[in-house]
This record gives C-alpha cells, sequence and structure tokens, in this order.
C-alpha cells in the first residue's frame, strides 16, 4: 500500500498498519451529487458546485517551504507549498474556516504553458503534497513543459487541518473486517460499534463535512486560487471518484483529465467493495502463484497455480486458528495481516517475486521453523514506515472513514450482513468474507448531503486508463465509469496486473496518456493494449 508509483521507492507497508496507500486504493471512492453543465445552474445549493459557498476571488496562497518529511527522506527544492482557507461546511460559507495544503512544481515553459495539472494520489485519505515531485520524475518534457503541476492534502488529510478520532488500533488494515476462523462476524460487529461511537464522541457532527463532494468544491477554491480558468486533473484510484464528482460539479472549469485504477460510481461505497473486491483478488492472485510455481523447487508452495492457491488458502486458514508469534514484532501475524500484506504486495508486478517468498517465509513461521533468508523477508516486509511529524497516527484511519462512511449511506441490518459474508466466503475464498462484512459505516450518522450522481455528457475531455487485473479497483470499476461518463470519456485498457497503468509497461497506454495531456486529443476509440514488457 503506497501512496506513490513506485513500490521501490519508499520500502514496504507496516505490519499491522499496511501503509494505507495500497490497502484503501482497493475502495477507490465515494458517490456525490452530480450535474451536467447544462443543468449545472438549476441545481438546488445543496448539489450544485456552481452556488455552494460563493466564490473566492480574493483568496491567495503564500508560497513558501513545504512541511519537512519523515527523517531522512529528501525533498525536491523546487517544491513551493501554502495554505488555503476554505469553509468547513459549504452550506455556511461565512463560517468555520479550515485549511488546506497545496503544492506547486513550476515545470511550464513560457510560450508552452496550458495550464495546471491538480494531481490527486488516492486512498481515500492519502496526502497529495508530494505528488508533483513523484510524477515530474514520469512524466516526459512534452507533458512537463506544458503544465505547472499541483499538489495538495484533501481536507482533514495530513496538513489540512487532520483529523483524528483517536482510535487505539490506528492502521487503515485495522479496519478490514476479517471474520473468525469459523465465519463468525461476532467480533466485527462489536469493533465496527466500537469506531463508529469513537469518532462521533471525538468529533462529533464536524466529520460529516469531510466528505469527496466538499473536497471537489476544494479543489475548485484551488482553482480560484491559482488565477486558471480551467484546471487539468490527474486522479488515481479514490482520485478517480474525486476527479468525476469535480467534473460533475464543475464541468465549465474541468480541462484535461486523466483517471487511472478506477471506481464504478454507481456502486460507492458498500457496493464498490461486496462486488468488486472478491473477483479482483481472483484475477490478479493467479498472477504471483505463477511467480510462486516458477520456484516450486525452492518455494515448495506448489509446482502449478491451483497447487499454490490451496497452499496459500491452508496457510490463511491455520493462521485465522493459530496466528504465528513474529520475533520483534509487536503483533502476530494471523489471517487477516497474512490477506492484507498479500493484497498490498499485488498491486506492483515488481513486488510479486517478494510476495512469493512472504508466503514461503510465512508457511515456515506457521510451522514455527523459519530459515535466515525467510526473516530477511519479514523484516523487509515489515519494515517500518517513517511516520511525518505534526500527523496524528490514526489520520488516514479517521479519514478513511469519515468518506466511505460520509459519502454515502451503507445497509444497517447486521442480519443481512452475516448472509452476505458467509456466501461471499464460498463464491471468493481469497478474500474470505471481508468485502461484504460489516464496517463502521453501518452505524455512521446520515450523509450530510445526497450522493452526487455522475451522468453521461458534457465535453469529451477525460481518458480513463484502466488493467485488466487489478485487484484494488477491479476491471469493472473502469468500465463502469465509462458508462458513467458515456461520450465523454475514453477508455484505455491494458491486459496487465496491479494497480498502475502508466509508467508500467505498456508503451500503447502511456502514448495515448502522454499524447492526451499535449495535444488534448482523446483516441477516437476504445483503445485495448496487449503490449506489456515487465521491466
Amino acid at each position: 500500500m503506497t501512496a506513490t508509483r513506485s513500490s521501490a521507492q519508499h520500502g514496504f507497508p507496516r505490519g499491522r498498519r499496511i501503509a494505507a496507500a495500497l490497502l484503501v486504493s482497493t475502495l477507490g471512492g465515494a458517490a456525490l451529487v452530480a450535474c451536467s453543465a447544462e443543468a449545472e445552474d438549476s441545481q438546488p445549493a445543496e448539489v450544485s458546485g456552481k452556488s455552494v459557498g460563493g466564490t473566492t476571488g480574493d483568496a491567495k496562497i503564500t508560497w513558501g517551504k513545504c512541511p519537512p518529511l519523515p527523517e531522512g527522506q529528501p525533498r525536491d527544492p523546487h517544491l513551493a507549498c501554502g495554505t488555503l482557507k476554505v469553509p468547513l461546511d459549504y452550506q455556511d460559507p461565512g463560517g468555520k474556516k479550515i485549511d488546506v495544503a497545496v503544492s506547486r512544481l513550476s515545470t511550464a515553459k513560457p510560450g508552452k504553458r496550458h495550464g495546471v495539472l491538480l494531481l490527486n494520489p488516492g486512498g481515500p485519505a492519502l496526502g497529495g503534497l508530494g505528488m508533483p515531485e513523484t510524477m515530474a520524475s514520469t512524466l516526459p518534457k512534452s507533458v512537463l513543459d506544458r503544465y505547472d503541476l499541483i499538489g495538495f492534502d484533501p481536507r482533514g488529510v495530513a496538513h489540512s487541518t487532520p483529523q483524528s478520532c483517536g482510535l487505539q488500533d490506528p492502521s487503515v488494515a485495522g479496519l478490514f473486517p476479517y471474520p473468525a476462523a469459523d465465519g463468525s462476524i461476532t467480533k466485527n460487529v462489536t469493533l465496527a460499534k466500537a469506531a463508529a461511537k469513537q469518532c462521533a464522541d471525538t468529533l462529533g457532527k464536524t466529520l460529516r463535512h469531510y466528505s469527496t463532494a466538499n473536497t471537489a468544491r476544494d479543489m475548485d477554491r484551488i482553482r480560484q486560487a491559482l488565477g486558471e480558468k480551467k484546471i487539468s486533473y490527474w486522479g488515481q484510484s479514490y482520485g478517480t471518484y474525486l476527479g468525476s464528482v469535480y467534473r460533475s460539479l464543475f464541468q465549465k472549469h474541468t480541462d484535461r483529465m486523466v483517471l487511472e485504477g478506477n471506481v464504478d460510481p454507481t456502486k460507492v461505497w458498500a457496493n464498490q467493495v461486496a462486488d468488486t473486491w472478491g473477483k479482483g483478488m481472483a484475477d490478479r492472485f493467479p498472477d504471483a502463484a505463477r511467480v510462486a510455481a516458477a520456484q516450486a523447487d525452492t518455494l515448495k508452495l506448489g509446482t502449478n497455480v491451483a497447487e499454490v492457491t490451496h497452499t496459500y488458502l491452508t496457510l490463511a486458514d491455520r493462521l485465522d486458528r493459530t496466528p504465528a508469534v513474529m520475533p520483534g514484532a509487536p503483533v502476530p501475524l494471523d489471517g487477516a495481516l497474512l490477506r492484507n500484506m498479500t493484497y498490498a504486495l499485488l498491486q506492483h508486478n515488481d513486488t510479486l517475486p517478494t510476495l512469493a517468498k512472504f508466503w514461503k517465509a510465512a508457511d515456515n513461521l506457521s510451522h514455527g521453523s523459519t530459515t535466515a533468508a525467510d526473516n530477511e523477508v519479514l523484516k523487509e516486509v515489515f519494515a517500518a514506515t517513517p511516520t511525518s511529524p505534526g500527523i496524528p497516527a490514526d489520520n488516514q484511519a479517521t479519514m478513511f472513514m469519515a468518506l466511505t462512511c460520509g459519502d454515502a449511506e451503507w445497509p444497517h441490518d447486521v442480519d443481512g450482513y452475516a448472509a452476505r459474508t458467509t456466501a461471499d466466503r464460498e463464491k471468493w475464498p481469497l478474500t474470505a468474507g471481508m468485502p461484504a462484512n460489516i464496517w463502521a459505516c453501518a452505524y455512521w450518522d446520515k450523509p450530510a448531503e445526497a450522493t452526487v450522481k455522475i451522468t453521461e455528457g458534457g465535453p469529451r475531455n477525460t481518458l480513463i486508463l484502466q488493467n485488466r487485473r487489478d485487484n484494488a479497483t477491479p476491471w469493472e470499476g473502469g468500465v463502469g465509469l465509462h458508462k458513467s461518463l458515456g461520450d465523454g470519456s475514453a477508455f484505455v485498457g491494458v491486459d496487465n496486473g496491479g494497480h498502475y497503468v502508466y509508467g508500467a509497461g505498456s508503451a500503447c497506454a502511456d502514448k495515448a496518456t502522454v499524447g492526451f495531456l499535449a495535444t488534448g486529443h482523446l483516441p477516437r476509440k476504445d483503445v485495448h493494449c496487449t503490449d506489456v514488457t515487465q521491466k
């Protein structure tokens, strides 16, 4: 679960914390109110991008130094940061204000500048201040010459008025409701209810204003503060939903939009999880199983996909029933942690060899006999993730719930969750019923506003990038988003695994992306790329 495109740049997620970026990106998004450009002026205030909160013609960002990174991590000296004041509640624009942290990397060249490219890494609830640095290292000169790169921490996240419920387990992974070994959800019900109560008791009604719709409205305040008539945007994972919400609320201000690793806006949130996660894992897992099978002589996990899958499911069940103690680790390796780490490492092709070795180490650990090589793999996989100064430990988990629970209402029937979990465990054994299980959202307050409907129509200005075997935001999400946007979007599908499309081995997809950003021209028809080469 990393917040960047490269798993190698920032290490692996931390044990029970599984660095939220990978785990979170699965959920992808939320659904909020939308309106077409033609209908924008006639929408009621609570759903209109144009009328809510008025305008901010005098809003400014004073640029200066960026907040410090965790110790030992360098920052591009050319990256500038500042803050923007925005309403907590856009229905009360004169009321309480919060800070949104914004960053800028001025890469555009005079005479070639097209505008700004606003970036969001997804999550939900990943900070984006450093994203201009990441993208600048991957984009060609033909794009960089035309855009200044803009990052931001979404409201409530990281340096943008960070929120905290004071959760005892601060990890996002800790929110994922894996049933007991026998399939019971009794403990999950108790934990879900406690998490919802903790947030309600700590933050009250305030958290309901930290929504995707309001984040999209903040994006338009950023646009105004930058003095731009329109903004271009690149969103990954949950950022695809955020982008589609912005496009719906502020269609007249949307320029070129790239959406990568997509969420079906008709399924947020509960159905996005229950309907896609099991199949997404089933589609992606064989890629890693083949890597393990190719090393059958040394790993001894199986000689083909079926055998490796059986070994994995047996291991997960064993750890569900008897967690294995890891020397020096604060928590044991149980079935949930095994599955979470597997989910995380499946998001990049270059981490599949490490995943196969991790399975071997976990299997040996469960039998009480690890080798020196096993211990090195466990140490690598569970290396501590550096923390950023001034950000609460449970910030991402808090905002993960705020967005996934506060954007759209979830079912509340406990018996219904139990029945769906049982059926899901049987249909998709790799995810063990977790996607259909009860989350804290079942006990959350009703959302502050209606869900934004993402509608088709408007200018043809959106490029959808989707991998065929993306376990975080599966193929069906990209197809669903393309259907929702209709003629306003072009679809580039890639026969590849993992969560990222651009820069992941397909020259076909990269060419379409760069060409669109540089010229504004989308492919005339849907593109299906089969030219992937692994690095």
